[in-house]
């Protein structure tokens, strides 16, 4: 495998360099002297930042964009071999490297890397964890999977030993990183496409946990079925957490929280416990339960690191979260539009029951599928997710890498999801959903656009009318 050398830096390419995590790492190799361009197929606000930083952008990506200057190539798993892009470096015969792989060499430069990992969750954990560093003073890098305001982006090159990435599970890319702390918020299934089953995952992540050294640590939802098996043959230190006292094979969890009560706008407050006999009480300003989850994680990790408690309490208490996670756009009309990043069941169940706190008359979610293979696998959950919400309305699935479409469609979902009782509308185009909601949503409605994909343009066109 090529490596990077960070005391001579060379010239490095990203193919598809607009995308969130990749237009990261390529502001930490700029800002560490190194030689940055890369493509994408169209400009953005992303590419934009990229190109003020000096970096190159090539718009469309072609065999010339490659030339012998060139020392590495770093591409995503997106990328395809016929990608002309691909083709030119394995022609010129010019060392490559995935995202993963780029990541995991830079995390080795760092005296605390730290990877947080899990189904759900990781963008908003490894926020919180960046608020938690950041009012401590430590003045850590990060690379987050979405943008925090507190930092103006998803990338921040500090100048300590902390080091917070967030670890994807997805074809294994987590495997590539070489973390001495971990996170694992929760396992289900996802990403089918990929993994066999479940087993598979599991799987997956077990190896992850192995990766960490016997001077490390593992920070592990403690509610994961049988999580002893993910944990099992680990030389680190492991921490527990749970939402209940009892971690899933009845032993007393390190941290866990109860709710005591929600604000007008869905914002838990929790007490706190954990093994020193502690009790704390915390408020959130993130919506949901399932935020609390991921707050006793990044809250184990800030007492692991040394942080006084005062200072977790606090930045907890101001981390108003990431885009598109249950994030407020606007109003119109009287109508309240949030937007959210959710493309799982058991993401939806959790964004439209933090929804059910927040003020609104009727609650309406529209939700565009993200991949026909997730879709196809979830169909039956999907449809019980969704209709949590009062009113649903369906757009298109959004193919992302797909091509195939398994003989599904929205359609097929909306018939699940009347199939339940609930009433459910689909239109094939923005447009005509733009327009129905126009005349069907009243002053007090709560409209959540929802998904993976581009749905969030739907809110923002409401909002422009």
């Amino acid at each position: 495998m090529y490596k990077i050398d960070f005391k001579n830096p060379s010239s490095v390419y990203f193919v598809g360099i607009g995308g969130i995590s990749m237009s990261g790492l390529a502001e930490i190799l700029a800002d560490a002297g190194f030689r940055v361009s890369g493509s994408d197929r169209t400009q953005s606000n992303v590419t934009e930042q990229l190109e003020k930083k000096g970096i190159t952008v090539f718009y469309g990506q072609r065999y010339s964009n490659i030339t012998d200057t060139i020392d590495c190539v770093v591409f995503t798993s997106a990328i395809h071999k016929d990608n002309p892009e691909y083709v030119a470096t394995v022609e010129k015969n010019i060392p490559s490297l995935t995202r993963a792989q780029l990541l995991g060499q830079i995390m080795q430069n760092y005296k605390t890397p730290i990877a947080i990992s899990g189904t759900h969750g990781k963008t908003t954990t490894t926020s919180m964890v960046s608020e938690i560093l950041l009012a401590a003073d430590t003045d850590p890098t990060l690379s987050i999977g979405g943008m925090l305001k507190t930092i103006g982006g998803n990338i921040r090159v500090g100048g300590s030993d902390y080091f917070v990435a967030e670890a994807c599970e997805y074809t294994n890319s987590f495997l590539s990183l070489s973390p001495k702390i971990g996170i694992i918020l929760n396992i289900e299934e996802d990403h089918l496409d990929f993994f066999k089953d479940i087993n598979d995952i599991r799987a997956s992540f077990h190896r992850f946990a192995m990766l960490l050294p016997e001077s490390g640590c593992l920070i592990i939802n403690g509610e994961i079925p049988n999580f002893r098996e993910i944990t099992e043959g680990t030389v680190c230190r492991v921490i527990t957490c749970s939402s209940s006292e009892k971690c899933s094979d009845g032993t007393c969890a390190d941290y866990y929280g109860y709710i005591t009560d929600y604000d007008d706008f869905g914002h838990p407050s929790f007490l706190l416990h954990d093994t020193n006999g502690m009790s704390d009480k915390f408020t959130l300003s993130v919506p949901g339960s399932h935020n609390v989850s991921n707050a006793l994680a990044a809250i184990a990790l800030a007492d692991l690191l040394g942080i006084e408690r005062a200072v977790t309490v606090k930045a907890l208490h101001d981390f108003t979260g990431t885009d598109r996670r249950f994030e407020y756009k606007g109003c119109v009309g009287g109508v309240t539009i949030i937007d959210d990043y959710a493309h799982h069941p058991s993401e939806i169940t959790a964004t439209l029951k933090a929804a059910v706190n927040y003020p609104h008359k009727t609650l309406w979610c529209v939700f565009q599928p993200h991949t026909f293979t997730r879709t196809k696998a979830f169909m039956g959950d999907f449809a019980k997710a969704l209709s949590l919400a009062d009113k649903i309305v369906l757009a298109d699935i959004y193919a992302a890498r797909e091509t195939d479409n398994l003989g599904i469609s929205s359609r097929t979902l909306q018939h699940e999801i009347e199939a339940l009782g609930h009433e459910c509308y689909y239109f094939p185009s923005f447009e005509e959903i733009e327009n129905f909601l126009m005349k069907n949503c009243i002053n007090g409605d709560l409209l959540i656009t929802m998904g993976a994909g581009d749905v969030l343009k739907i809110g923002e066109n409401l909002l422009k009318k």
